[in-house]
């Protein structure tokens, strides 16, 4: 997270948040503020409400209950393009049309900031040719969307969500069809980006380079706080049915997870 004397401002707050679907709680009662600049990582098992939790933050679905604030607003009072100045985001399955250039894909993210008085100008241009570069797809930005693999597509969706230079970047598993190589690549992307990011992951390991996590289960956020202090053995089991702890990388020091599903 950003270094400084002075305590941040909330970049984004959910408040008492639910969201039901015909009656099944997908959540319940979130209370969640993120602190600007910060890297938040949010985990937990299939189904504990990780994407759920995103598509609301986002404006993406409406809360049955409970609000969202961004940059000290109330989400329903902003418009979707005053949404889309400050936050973007990249799903878990993002689609894009066919017939379409991975560069003009990425194009599709300077729209917010577009219109009759202020069009399209080199400064899109630098932007969209920096966010292209910083997922390192500049050898394939005309190639056909079509062809190209589930890897370089994902990328390229980061690319389009950092070119609308958002101050919040919200992201579903975004190491979803990469390689190792890739994934950490795009984690250390990530993490460096002058942003207050917000991540669903899968790998608990990848979630320890996050500054605080946000731990789901059942619809409900059960823990919040630094890695080290909310995946304790106890929770591990408790929400993740896995056995765990703690080992220290001989390489470098780094601490990292020992995960084994139990006798039985």
């Amino acid at each position: 997270m950003n270094a400084g004397h002075e305590v941040p401002h909330a970049m984004v707050e959910a408040r008492g948040l639910s969201y039901s679907v015909k009656g099944e709680h997908l959540l319940c009662g979130v209370d969640l503020s993120i602190r600007a600049g910060e890297n938040l990582g949010v985990v937990g098992p299939n189904g504990s409400g990780k994407s759920t939790l995103l598509k609301l933050l986002a404006g993406i679905q409406t809360p049955t209950r409970g609000e969202v604030w961004l940059g000290g607003q109330r989400l329903p009072t902003l418009s979707r393009r005053d949404i889309a100045r400050q936050l973007a985001v990249v799903e878990q399955h993002a689609q894009t049309s066919d017939s379409i250039s991975l560069q003009q894909a990425v194009e599709l993210g300077r729209t917010p900031w577009l219109s009759a008085l202020r069009p399209w100008s080199e400064d899109d241009t630098r932007i969209v040719a920096q966010a292209i570069a910083d997922v390192h797809l500049q050898h394939l930005a005309q190639r056909p969307w079509h062809t190209l693999s589930g890897g370089e597509q994902q990328r390229a969706h980061i690319a389009r969500a950092l070119a609308q230079r958002p101050q919040v970047l919200l992201l579903d598993e975004p190491t979803n069809h990469l390689d190792i190589q890739q994934q950490l690549s795009i984690l250390r992307l990530v993490q460096q980006l002058p942003v207050t990011t917000v991540m669903a992951l899968h790998d608990l390991n990848q979630a320890l380079g996050c500054d605080r996590l946000a731990v789901m289960a059942g619809g409900r956020l059960v823990a919040l706080g630094s890695p080290y202090e909310v995946l304790t053995p106890e929770r591990l089991e408790a929400v993740f049915g896995v056995q765990g702890h703690w080992l220290v990388d001989p390489f470098d020091g780094a601490r990292m997870l020992r995960l084994r599903v139990g006798p039985g």
